[in-house]
């Protein structure tokens, strides 16, 4: 415990690692760039300085707090220096600003605006680089790169995987992938968490609500079907000034249809599927038939991940498709049956929080036997959001609507899918013989819930005992991978997510904050405690698409081949 004062004021510190965090304890926001909680400590942007009673200036973000010492925030000279910095970055950054798709939420043009700059001295002489956008989920601008290094940091200290990092040095200093190469010949898994840090328009999701905008305005001869991620319902709101966490399924239900949907369903009833398919193929693992430890197949960033990086572990994989491409298969085997009946052609658009969904919407092995996609169109919970804005509706005024039938029915165990554990959970859930809930309340207590980046847990399958373990991150979940193969740890199920604490923070959902991401975390577990049905086996959908959609092509439909191509 310690004393410092901030602009005169008497602040006490005790867990803060830097005086930026201390000054926030005193409800002063410096401004940043190059900072963020997850990562480590950069100091580069130097836009957080401040200034002691010796006159020296020095970044917050970067200094321990230090008992009795006095600092003052916004003093004339800080005021000038950071207004430089803004200037500087503005000179070397195209600013095509209402043109961009960061415009409005771009960190930069925020500060510029803050800080009254309406003119830059200094000319741009860096030549213009080429836009890449040859990777499925992002888009990479190089233009308007301020050299922050969140995405560096993010890709490398997160993900583990060091797709794009500083090359050059001096002015010349570029951030791209090695060589230069385009991302899509990268070890790049299209997570988009480098889009989600990066506060500029230099890494941004790779938008295709134009192509939404046309499948809207030409329905003749189309019937439009959305399938709503678990993850959206507690992220969506935020964009509209609701807190995040909230569940607003009912609204975005609401919000579609006056799009112009035709049909509106949950994702959450094929995570049901998920449950049932991937927990029998456990189970048969379990007993000898199949390579252990099984990793979950849901998340296609680790399954990118997988490919590239561990093609070993292939035959370990789920050859369960993700609950995305498994509702898709079942929605387009029940309007195949309608369009006898009408003649339209069903298209299938997915609302996810994950810009790598658009990868895995994109891949040879989640396509039918004609080589049509499953899924035609995958817009994430931003895009969405955006779309809601231009159409003028008032999303949070808007009356709640439930999911169409027949697919509208969903359990506990399906929403929780969305948040880090949630697939394990719902794994226990359905394998366990007691359903009670005192027995489903046990479950929670296990080790499947909570915000560590690896959980570890143990259960009773019949006479054996099973260890999990669950882990999100690539870098940890490459970490984990290493322990299995030397033999140091030994787990029969494992659950991956490459998103920092599952999809509640995917590269595709709103400006992710760390209590943001806590929040959306109960906003999921708070619909599961709200749900009649908690367990995915008893939920009647399910039951009814085995027993008229699926029956003996359920292999075929909700499955993939266990060695996977990388693509």
């Amino acid at each position: 415990m310690g004393v410092m004062y901030i602009d005169g004021r008497k602040v006490e510190f005790d867990r803060e690692n830097n005086i930026l965090a201390v000054i926030r304890k005193a409800g002063i926001e410096l401004p940043t760039f190059c900072y963020n909680s997850d990562l480590s400590v950069y100091g580069a942007c130097r836009m957080c300085v401040v200034e002691d009673d010796r006159g020296n200036i020095f970044a917050s973000c970067s200094t321990p707090p230090k008992d009795g010492l006095s600092v003052r925030t916004n003093t004339q000279r800080l005021h000038k220096h950071r207004k430089m910095i803004l200037e500087l970055l503005l000179a070397s950054h195209c600013r095509d600003c209402t043109a961009c798709e960061k415009n409005g939420k771009c960190r930069l043009q925020e500060l510029a605006s803050k800080f009254g700059i309406r003119k830059i001295r200094f000319a741009d002489t860096r030549p213009p680089a080429p836009i890449d956008d040859s990777a499925k989920g992002v888009v990479r601008d190089p233009n308007k790169c301020i050299l922050c290094g969140d995405c560096v940091r993010m890709c490398s200290e997160v993900q583990g995987i060091g797709a794009i990092d500083f090359v050059r040095r001096g002015s010349k200093v570029r951030v791209m992938p090695a060589f230069d190469r385009p991302l899509a010949q990268s070890n790049c898994v299209n997570c988009g968490q480098c889009a989600a840090v990066c506060p500029t328009g230099a890494i941004v999701i790779r938008n295709q609500t134009e192509q939404l905008w046309h499948m809207l305005n030409d329905k003749s001869s189309t019937r439009l079907v959305a399938q709503i991620a678990p993850a959206v319902r507690v992220a969506l709101g935020e964009s509209f000034g609701i807190a995040s966490g909230e569940n607003v399924l009912g609204q975005t239900v609401a919000a579609l249809k006056m799009l112009g949907f035709d049909e509106v369903y949950d994702t959450s009833l094929a995570a049901d599927m998920t449950v049932v398919e991937e927990s029998a193929e456990f189970l048969e693992r379990l007993h000898g038939d199949g390579a252990l430890p099984l990793f979950t197949s849901c998340c296609p960033g680790w399954i990118g991940y997988v490919e590239k990086m561990h093609p070993e572990l292939l035959p370990n994989l789920s050859t369960c498709r993700s609950p995305m491409s498994m509702f898709s298969a079942v929605l387009k085997e029940h309007y195949a049956r309608k369009r006898l009946e009408d003649g339209k052609e069903t298209k299938i658009i997915a609302i996810m929080p994950c810009t790598a969904k658009k990868y895995e919407a994109d891949r040879d092995d989640q396509r039918d036997a004609d080589g049509n996609p499953l899924t035609d169109l995958v817009i994430t919970t931003s895009e969405l959001a955006s779309m809601i804005a231009r159409a003028g509706i008032d999303f949070a005024s808007l009356e709640e609507q439930a999911p169409d039938m027949p697919f509208g029915l969903f359990s506990g165990a399906g929403v929780i899918f969305g948040v880090t554990g949630g697939v394990t959970e719902a794994v226990l859930r359905r394998c366990s013989t007691d359903k009670s809930q005192e027995a489903l309340k046990r479950i929670e207590f296990v080790g499947v819930r909570g915000r560590d980046a690896v959980k570890t847990c143990e259960f009773r399958v019949g006479e054996r005992t099973v260890r999990a373990a669950i882990v999100y991150g690539l870098r940890e979940a490459g970490a984990l991978i290493d322990r299995l193969q030397r033999g140091e740890a030994q787990y029969d199920f494992v659950e991956v997510m490459a998103c920092p604490e599952g999809c509640i923070a995917g590269g595709g959902q709103p400006c992710v904050r760390y209590k943001d991401r806590e929040h959306r975390a109960r906003g999921l577990y708070h619909v599961d405690r709200r749900m009649q049905i908690k367990s995915s086996e008893q939920n009647p959908a399910v039951e009814q698409v085995y027993k008229y959609l699926v029956g003996e092509r359920a292999h075929e439909l909700l499955h993939v081949p266990h060695t996977r191509d990388a693509e």
